[in-house]
């Protein structure tokens, strides 16, 4: 089973960033990908966060869901869609959303970013906080695709390995993370944190990222990436527009889980 992670550089042009991400979803479907992963922020990095409003949709109604739906159809591919604006119950701010669309088209799960981003990066003049414009979700969200059971997760989500574990419990073998890293936070802690969640849980992670400059003065740290379920990087990009692609077996989570069983063994 071939997954790919798909890196980009988006900008504040909606329909620019869909014309590239298309152009790399073709890409991974010609190489025989199954599955792929947009990064977050896929369809609009812009110069204010609040920006994102003018662009939020309501779910199955938009020009960003129905570029999804068409690709997905197409190319006969499942995307796990990054992150894009959704509409949240307070106006002025938005749903950072993943939504998992199958190889006919149809949105099968959605899922709303539960940690939001507020925080002073140490030693650095970097203050950000997602939370001026964007509304927490609040739920946990797995769905069976040909690749295994994939928990959904979006870039700060990361730091918390509770959800993760939920996520296992809830049956997932699979986890994407989708992200926009800092060139500092990435430096420090992308590759370490994206290796540890797949360790601790045995299961496989795929990691798109943004890379390189954005309108809002951002500098994000790309390495989209795949690990395996031993915690081994098995592909990797460090920046450039691109597909990160590798083979995966779905039937491996649940044969190390049986061999080596550390979840099982929880005491907690």
């Amino acid at each position: 089973m071939r997954v790919a992670a798909i890196q980009m550089n988006s900008g504040a042009d909606v329909s620019q960033n869909l014309d590239l991400a298309g152009g790399l979803l073709r890409d991974a479907a010609s190489d025989g990908c199954t599955l792929a992963v947009l990064p977050e922020n896929f369809a609009l990095m812009p110069e204010q966060g609040r920006d994102k409003n003018r662009h939020a949709e309501h779910p199955g109604d938009g020009p960003i869901q129905d570029f999804l739906a068409k690709t997905a159809g197409d190319l006969g591919l499942w995307i796990i869609a990054g992150s894009m604006p959704l509409v949240s119950p307070e106006g002025e701010r938005v749903y950072g959303a993943c939504l998992a669309i199958d190889d006919d088209g149809r949105t099968r799960a959605i899922y709303r970013k539960i940690h939001l981003f507020d925080v002073d990066l140490p030693d650095r003049e970097e203050s950000y906080r997602e939370s001026h414009s964007m509304y927490p979700g609040d739920e946990p969200v797995t769905v069976t695709t040909p690749a295994g059971r994939v928990g959904v997760t979006i870039c700060y989500d990361l730091r918390f390995p509770e959800l993760y574990r939920t996520l296992v419990d809830e049956g997932a073998s699979v986890f994407t993370v989708p992200a926009a890293f800092t060139v500092v936070t990435g430096k420090a802690h992308w590759h370490t944190l994206l290796r540890a969640r797949a360790i601790e849980n045995l299961a496989y992670v795929i990691a798109p990222g943004q890379f390189g400059e954005h309108p809002d003065n951002r500098e994000t740290f790309g390495h989209s990436l795949i690990v395996d379920p031993w915690g081994r990087i098995i592909a990797e990009q460090a920046a450039g527009n691109g597909v990160v692609a590798a083979d995966i077996d779905p039937e491996e989570p649940a044969k190390l889980r049986e061999s080596f069983p550390a979840l099982a063994n929880r005491r907690l």
